[in-house]
């Protein structure tokens, strides 16, 4: 009886040790994101995830904290420049806010619709901008996008004028807050937890959205007027800390890179259908959907061009990308 205690002991102490030794040599990177759980920027990393973690065999494990646990953008960027965060789903505004050519891409009109978007954020440009974010302590790994940018009110939108003077709720991207300015109307940012009760109750008179965030969070329901401008793609650049990408091995930097390209590409193609399959949603909606074009800002955005073309001089160059494509 002794004997098999001490054989089923040892065996028990035997499991333990190679339990621990997997557990060692495992690579935890945490990935940080402000979007919730739903939100397809987070069921894009998880994939990630389940992919690097297949493909390297368990060797990473990617650890997903998405609706901001980690802090907002710019606490995350800095724990990415520190080596305490790994990798990031971001959107643009930390690296505009520190280099303006960062702004580029939330060029009104720049494109018409998500495959333009998606041709663009595979260029030259993009890609020169891609690898140009080392200078921010992180390593580029590609880009994604959100729905195209559209309109919802509170009170019927007929012309630009409708616009003039009222609350907007954007996002505190300089070259966002410039078109409103721009258009005449008052940029208003806020969280966007803070979204849905500030449009119930006044607080701002209309949003810059999605169809997607419009119907998920039933906006719609206090809107007079959804308008679909298409006026603007919204990227996302998902980025690794330097520190932690010295660390990793070739084959395991190599992997990760080209999972989180490919999902990437493909987050981005999905959306031409997740914004058609919105819209037709809310066109089953109380409140009429109106469809305007550029010609609707009138002057507005051909001055944003005329300033944003001294802001940052790579704009040009997207122009010239955008007129070939």
């Amino acid at each position: 009886m002794s004997i098999l205690k001490s054989w089923a002991r040892g065996a028990l102490l035997s499991t333990i040790a190679f339990a621990g030794v997997q557990t060692a040599a495992a690579e935890e990177l945490r990935v940080g994101m402000i979007t919730p759980p739903s939100h397809k920027w987070t069921i894009t990393a998880n994939e990630v995830a389940a992919e690097v973690k297949e493909k390297t065999d368990g060797r990473i494990d990617m650890l997903i904290f998405p609706s901001g646990q980690l802090g907002n953008e710019a606490l995350m960027l800095q724990q990415l420049q520190t080596g305490a965060l790994d990798v990031a789903f971001l959107t643009l505004g930390e690296f505009a806010n520190r280099d303006p050519n960062y702004g580029i891409f939330l060029a009104p009109y720049i494109v018409q619709d998500v495959a333009g978007a998606r041709a663009l954020l595979k260029g030259k440009t993009a890609t020169e901008l891609l690898d140009g974010v080392s200078k921010f302590g992180v390593v580029g790994l590609g880009y994604g996008m959100a729905g195209m940018r559209q309109i919802v009110m509170r009170g019927a939108v007929d012309s630009v004028a409708d616009l003039a003077g009222k609350k907007v709720r954007t996002i505190p991207f300089k070259p966002e807050l410039d078109f409103w300015t721009t258009v005449g109307a008052t940029p208003t940012p806020m969280p966007l937890p803070a979204l849905y009760d500030a449009f119930a109750n006044g607080q701002v008179d209309g949003m810059q959205i999605d169809f997607e965030g419009t119907w998920n969070t039933k906006y719609y329901e206090h809107a007079g007027a959804i308008v679909e401008s298409n006026h603007m793609m919204f990227p996302m650049i998902a980025v690794a800390s330097a520190r932690r990408w010295a660390s990793l091995s070739e084959e395991d930097r190599q992997t990760l890179d080209s999972v989180v390209k490919a999902h990437l590409d493909e987050l981005v193609h999905s959306y031409a259908q997740i914004d058609a399959d919105y819209l037709d949603k809310l066109k089953t909606t109380d409140v009429p959907v109106v469809k305007i074009d550029r010609a609707f800002f009138g002057d507005a955005v051909d001055d944003w061009y005329a300033d944003w073309r001294e802001k940052a001089p790579m704009l040009k160059q997207l122009e010239a990308e955008a007129a070939g494509l």
